[in-house]
């Protein structure tokens, strides 16, 4: 039995854009083109024909934009978005609005500059996995109940009064495709006394920024974008700058991170190997190691040296994976010592720290 190409609608209203995204799904012999649109007035008028099994969705379009398009979308017919954004300015934030209102992954215009054989087989990957992937509003539907927000010195003084600071413990959580729902699930059942975090999210340059400031608005602890040499302390969480390896290190009994620009890790930078490493090296037996969804194997490996190091591991599970690729390939390795649905992860690692 032969099986069927999946089928993609391209939304741009650049008809070079649409040409140059035809001509790469097109070289993908398990892909096939449906039809193109300059608008999402013509493309729903085309889904009334034919549903795609994935759309490739642009932002900046005459009479409708990609974010309106999209939440009409996730609305009315749940279909597998990939959303197209610029890379500066607002258009970070629009990024991280469209992965919240159910968009599967964002891609930067700016990759397309440089359309060597990876980048091509990249964009091919995450239409393929974005058409097997389970409907976002499912995920987004078993969201955590989020408390208010306090300010930085609320947080010290809470973690003060409670006497409950363990500068020994650290949180190194990895995430790639569907991860920012599941980063923001994670970190909003974290307590403000919680031990200080560091992430990887595979996230292009200058997205991390809009990210790391809405979960900051959404979540009970601080997060920001790490800078070179900031400390990793409890109720904070830190997430390496798109483009920038980050590396957890230890001066005395005070951890920091340290990034760098070094080679591509598993076709990534930041690479959630990296990170893991770094944790087993200096946190040991005081890391837990958490691999959230995504495609490929990066961090398997690197959780299993976390594992190995003595600390405690995690994976999420198959059901609540966007897709259960990072997590599956630790499984395999006997490198996740717990597997866990997305939302009973925070509580987990809140017992393993006697909180």
């Amino acid at each position: 039995m032969i099986n069927e190409k999946i089928k993609v609608l391209i939304v741009d209203d650049s008809a070079l854009f649409r040409q140059l995204l035809s001509r790469i799904v097109a070289a993908d012999s398990g892909l096939e083109i449906i039809g193109t649109a300059a608008d999402p007035f013509i493309a729903a008028s085309k889904i009334s024909v034919q549903v795609p099994d994935v759309i490739i969705l642009d932002h900046y379009m005459p009479r409708m934009d990609g974010l309106t398009f999209l939440k009409k979308i996730m609305s009315q017919h749940p279909i597998p978005v990939v959303f197209i954004a610029e890379e500066a300015g607002k258009s970070s934030e629009l990024a991280v609005k469209a992965l919240e209102v159910g968009a599967f992954e964002v891609l930067s215009k700016e990759i397309f500059s440089e359309l060597n054989q990876n980048v091509r087989l990249k964009i091919c990957d995450i239409i393929r996995a974005a058409s097997s992937a389970p409907p976002k509003k499912k995920l987004l539907s078993e969201a955590l109940t989020v408390k208010p927000k306090l300010n930085a010195d609320a947080v010290l003084q809470k973690v003060k009064v409670t006497g409950v600071v363990t500068s020994d413990k650290v949180v190194a959580v990895g995430a790639s495709t569907g991860g920012t729902e599941a980063i923001r699930m994670f970190l909003e059942g974290l307590p403000l006394n919680c031990p200080g975090v560091v992430i990887v999210q595979h996230m292009p340059e200058n997205f991390t920024k809009s990210f790391a400031d809405r979960l900051n608005d959404l979540c009970r602890i601080n997060v920001k974008e790490a800078c070179d040499g900031d400390l990793v302390k409890p109720g904070t969480a830190l997430i390496a700058p798109g483009n920038q390896h980050m590396l957890l290190k230890r001066r005395g009994s005070q951890y920091f991170v340290e990034l760098n620009k070094g080679p591509l890790v598993n076709r990534h930078r930041p690479s959630v190997d990296v990170l893991f490493r770094s944790a087993s090296i200096y946190a040991a037996q005081n890391c837990f190691g958490v691999l959230l969804t995504g495609m490929g194997d990066d961090g398997a490996k690197g959780l299993l040296e976390i594992k190995q190091a003595g600390g405690r591991t995690i994976a999420q599970d198959e059901k609540t994976s966007v897709v259960f690729g990072m997590p599956k390939e630790a499984i395999q390795l006997k490198a996740a010592e717990k597997i866990l649905p997305v939302q009973d992860i925070a509580r987990y690692v809140m017992q393993l720290s006697g909180k």
